[in-house]
């Protein structure tokens, strides 16, 4: 039993990296499942064993990507009461955009044209999702008008997408370390603690 689990990871392993090559080369709709099984020394057959179609292997790509940054965005270790741990997302930034740097190709892939805006609407959603009662508490609020939640994380979102796609783009020497205090320079210092968070160094 395990031999065969070896062997499936093994096989979808090499169909996600015939699919990554090929899109780097052809470009996405140019693609066929030939061309996958082909690149992948596999028959066309144990590529539907796998996954229904190309696009079915898109989704399981893309979500790949999601599940790197929905599992380390715990609000309780970056959060305490309406104090951001800052080392702590420096850390946690850091380690995001050094796995993105070892999978530069996987990420290029997966944030080209409409997928960098479900990806950038993905990430709003968990940050609304698990941030939303510690916004709320605070009611931020600006010339006495009270501060739209969606738009603070719309704010800090498009800012964390812009950087990362300037990133992987621009072909920068930038390291994932420096990217990291980057952005939070760009989001934390003056940024967050107008709408009411404190920063903790």
């Amino acid at each position: 039993m395990k031999k065969t689990d070896l062997r499936v990871r093994r096989t979808n392993k090499m169909i996600i990296e015939a699919f990554i090559q090929l899109v780097e080369e052809k470009g996405y709709d140019q693609i066929t499942v030939q061309d996958i099984s082909e690149r992948a020394m596999i028959n066309r057959a144990t590529f539907y064993a796998h996954y229904k179609d190309k696009q079915d292997l898109y989704e399981t790509i893309f979500d790949f990507a999601i599940e790197a940054f929905t599992s380390v965005l715990s609000p309780k270790d970056l959060v305490q009461g309406n104090r951001l741990k800052v080392k702590q997302i420096e850390v946690l930034l850091t380690h995001i955009y050094q796995n993105i740097q070892k999978n530069r190709q996987f990420y290029l892939t997966i944030m080209d044209g409409a997928a960098m805006e479900t990806l950038r609407k993905k990430i709003a959603d968990i940050l609304d999702a698990e941030y939303a009662h510690i916004f709320n508490r605070l009611k931020i609020t600006e010339n006495e008008i009270e501060v739209p939640m969606d738009f603070i994380i719309e704010y800090m979102t498009s800012i964390f997408i812009g950087t990362l796609h300037w990133w992987l783009t621009a072909d920068s020497t930038m390291t994932p370390n420096a990217l990291a205090k980057l952005v939070i320079k760009l989001i934390g210092n003056g940024h967050l603690t107008i709408l009411g968070l404190e920063i903790e160094a």
